[in-house]
This record gives C-alpha cells, structure tokens and sequence, in this order.
C-alpha cells in the first residue's frame, strides 16, 4: 500500500484515466466492426468518424501512431472494395 498522500493521489487518478483509456479503445474497436459490417454507402458515412476517433486514440498514446496509420489504410481499402 502507499505511504505518501501523493502516491494515494497518483494511484486514483491512474484508475480513472485506465478505466477512459479502456472506454474509448473499446468504444473505437467498436465503432470499427460496425464500419466493416455496413455497406457501402453507410460505410463511407462512418468512415471519417471513425477515423477521427482512431486519430485522438493515437493522440493521447491509448495506441501508437503506425498502428493508427495501419487501421485507417485497411479501413480505407475495405471501404473502397465494397
């Protein structure tokens, strides 16, 4: 257990800031199974807010860039195949 009043501090925020990273990485893969199970004209709809949310993703380190980078492109290439 923490001993100092700052370490009980950091200990809450680290859970609260997991338990937001864990939402929104859920919240994302979510929304991009969705785009890879709609059709064409709905997935081209979808296909920006999805993107802008594998953007903050990367943005806030949840997930690293390259991989960010991966998702989009085979995201686009599904999408442009339907």
């Amino acid at each position: 257990m923490a001993n100092h009043k700052s370490a009980l501090k950091r200990i809450r925020n680290s859970e609260v800031k997991r338990l937001r990273n864990r939402y929104q990485h859920k919240t994302t893969r979510n929304a991009i199974k969705k785009l890879k199970l709609a059709e064409k004209s709905e997935a081209q709809t979808m296909m920006p807010n999805v993107f802008s949310m594998i953007d903050k993703l990367a943005k806030r380190n949840i997930i690293h860039a390259n991989k960010a980078a991966n998702l989009k492109s085979k995201l686009a290439k599904h999408v442009a195949a339907l």
